[in-house]
Parts: structure tokens; C-alpha cells; sequence
């Protein structure tokens, strides 16, 4: 029994070409090797005349074309006929889109990206209230990393159907901070105050110019819009370090920035109202009737 076992062993070796599944494997090996040192030349010559966005693009497809032109030629060595092979890849391909809809829209939804270019890596971009820098740009979803280090993924289909708001597409933003002053403070006078802060202003740019603008009369204040630019990569610190010094130069200039608050006004001809302090009842009181008699 166990020899020809032994026997039944050999002859499915000996039957085994190993030469042509040897000489397969080896393109394999080959092919992702070159496929990398390929990717990582045309990485390495994009990185100062591209965007990062073409640089991640270019390197995929020559990574994907070089592997699969090795992977072709290993199955030819290994005796498969490439043509049975491209057709059983179509036929696949479109079960799989039969079978996976969703899939099939993210993937088109995302060459719809790489050609509208709404955004690209590096890029800080707002989906549906989620704010965060774009990571990765892929076939099925968008990649993002939010301020506070969170990872999210968003399917390429919802990028295309949702409004998408990309606060880094320009160098330079605009900043609009809104300051109340009391009714009985100069406005013009605080208009120049706020135009002489963002002159002297490190992170306000000289050009486009700051304004100040009248938005309304609130119910305690007078309010104002003050508006100045910044670079997009300062936007958070910027703005605190205006809030803090309008602050500062309001305090300093004897401006009073007023607060909510709420007057109770029964008329002229109003009787006033009456405030009684009332004591709080004492345990002896409570049992005792005559208590109530005397008091």
C-alpha cells in the first residue's frame, strides 16, 4: 500500500513540469519587483515638476501596467491561452458590475474626480459638515484626516452627488469677524480702530484691503463686520490672534462691548410691583394652630 503510494507520488511529480511553473513564479517575482523600482523612478522624477495628486496617479498606473504585463506573460509561460483568459476577465467584470452596482458607480464616480480635479491631496476640503485634509484619492473612496486626527472614508459616489467645499483651493482666505459696541460708542471712531489693528496686524495681508461694515442694530449692540485676508494655511491661528487683540485694543480704548441682557419695564402709568420677602416656616409653627391665629 505504501509503495504505491510512493509510486503514485513520483509519477504525478515526474509529470509535473517545474521548469515552466518555476519560469511562471519567476515573472511574477519580476514583475512586482519592477513594478515597484518603476513606480518609485516616476515618483521620485514627478515630486518637483507635478502635484502631488498627478504624481500618485502616474505612479499607480505604471505600477498596475508593469505588473500586469509581467502577469500576462506568466500565464502564457504557465500555458494558458491569453485569449480564453480576456474573455473570462470581461465575463467577470461584468458579473461583478451586475453584482456590485454600488461599486461600479464609486469607480465611476471617481474617474469623474481625477478629471473635474474638484481637489487634491494635501488639499483641506468640507463633506457633509466634516472637514479634513485629503489623504488619499482612490478608486472606490476619498480619504480624509480631520483636524483632531480622525481617518474617513468617503465613498466617491457621495463626493459626486454632495456639495464639496474646498478651503484650500486658493492661497488666501477671508476672515469675517463680527463685534458688537454699545449704542453710545462712536462707530466711526471703532471703524478706524479696526482698520488701524489689521495695518498693524501680522497675520492680516495688506492686500486685499480689510473693511468694516455696519450689519445691523441687535438688540444691545450695534453690530460690525470686520473683515480681513489671510493665507489659507493660517486661517485657525489667525483668527484668534485677531479676536484677541480687537479684545485688547476695544479695553484699551475704553469701548464697551456689550452683553444680552433683559429689563422687565411695566409703564409709566403702572402701579409698581410689590417685593415681599417671605421667611421660611419654622418647625414649631407647622404643629401649632394657635400659630396661625397670632401671626
Amino acid at each position: 500500500m505504501i509503495e504505491q503510494f510512493e509510486s503514485s507520488l513520483m509519477q504525478f511529480f515526474g509529470a509535473v513540469a517545474w521548469s515552466k511553473w518555476i519560469s511562471t513564479l519567476f515573472l511574477l517575482v519580476l514583475g512586482i519587483v519592477l513594478a515597484s523600482f518603476a513606480a518609485r523612478g516616476i515618483s521620485r522624477f514627478m515630486e518637483d515638476r507635478a502635484s502631488r495628486h498627478h504624481t500618485v496617479m502616474v505612479r499607480r498606473l505604471v505600477f498596475y501596467l508593469v505588473l500586469a504585463i509581467f502577469f500576462f506573460a506568466a500565464l502564457r509561460e504557465a500555458g494558458f491561452s491569453l485569449d480564453v483568459v480576456l474573455g473570462a476577465a470581461g465575463i467577470l467584470t461584468v458579473a461583478i458590475g451586475f453584482a456590485s452596482q454600488t461599486s461600479a458607480s464609486n469607480m465611476i464616480s471617481g474617474l469623474f474626480l481625477l478629471v473635474e480635479k474638484p481637489f487634491e491631496i494635501g488639499n483641506f476640503i468640507e463633506v457633509e459638515g466634516t472637514i479634513g485634509e485629503v489623504v488619499s484619492i482612490d478608486m472606490l473612496s476619498v480619504k480624509l484626516r480631520t483636524p483632531d486626527n480622525l481617518y474617513v472614508r468617503i465613498p466617491n459616489e457621495t463626493l459626486i452627488k454632495t456639495r464639496v467645499v474646498n478651503r484650500s483651493r486658493f492661497p488666501i482666505r477671508r476672515m469675517d469677524l463680527t463685534v458688537g459696541i454699545a449704542y453710545a460708542e462712536d462707530v466711526a471712531r471703532v471703524e478706524n480702530l479696526l482698520l488701524d489693528l489689521a495695518r498693524q496686524s501680522s497675520v492680516s495681508l495688506e492686500e486685499p484691503k480689510a473693511f468694516v461694515l455696519v450689519t445691523g442694530f441687535g438688540p444691545s449692540s450695534i453690530d460690525m463686520q470686520f473683515s480681513f485676508w489671510l493665507p489659507s494655511d493660517r486661517v485657525l491661528q489667525g483668527r484668534s490672534q485677531m479676536m484677541v487683540a480687537v479684545k485688547k485694543m476695544l479695553d484699551e480704548e475704553g469701548i464697551e462691548i456689550p452683553f444680552p441682557h433683559t429689563s422687565i419695564y411695566a409703564g409709566s402709568h403702572s402701579e409698581p410691583f410689590r417685593v415681599e420677602l417671605l421667611r421660611p416656616e419654622t418647625e414649631t409653627n407647622k404643629g401649632d394652630p394657635d400659630a396661625y391665629q397670632n401671626g
